[in-house]
């Protein structure tokens, strides 16, 4: 079973349960992903799962900085449906990698391209990046890397 039809059975799951919350979240990742198949003018009906997991990482990472921004602005009501709708997109996503694993390939990558400046910084970031693609958070990979060279 692909993402977006997991996606489409638990929105009627959602449904039937009458879970508000939930139905809301996933029918904003199905609109997004029409928005982004439009946006491409693709003939196909879904996103293959690679586009999808991109919009979901889209999504959390805006319930992310909304729940920083109403905390900050003394809006706990707020932040608390933002983290609601937070938990049910994390479900979705694969856990990221820990920074432990992350700093084996780096130095794996750092060895590899003989790097020693700190001034390549941006290359082995770049490196890594491509590397370790949907597995890693890119700010885990830059801390990684800074406290590397």
């Amino acid at each position: 079973m692909t993402l977006h039809q997991t996606i489409k059975q638990h929105t009627k799951e959602a449904m039937i349960a009458k879970d508000e919350l939930k139905k809301l979240v996933l029918r904003g990742i199905q609109a997004e992903m029409q928005k982004e198949l439009i946006a491409k003018k693709s003939s196909e009906n879904e996103g293959g799962d690679e586009e999808i997991m991109a919009i979901i990482k889209k999504l959390v990472k805006q319930r992310k900085d909304s729940i920083e921004q109403f905390t900050k602005g003394n809006r706990p009501d707020l932040a608390e449906i933002e983290t609601n709708e937070l938990a049910i997109l994390s479900a979705y996503v694969p856990p990221s990698m820990s920074k432990e694993d992350i700093l084996k390939v780096a130095e794996a990558k750092k060895a590899e391209l003989g790097i020693t400046d700190k001034k390549d910084a941006g290359k082995l970031i770049g490196a890594i990046s491509k590397e370790l693609k949907g597995k890693a958070e890119g700010s885990d990979i830059k801390e990684v890397v800074d406290n590397l060279l």
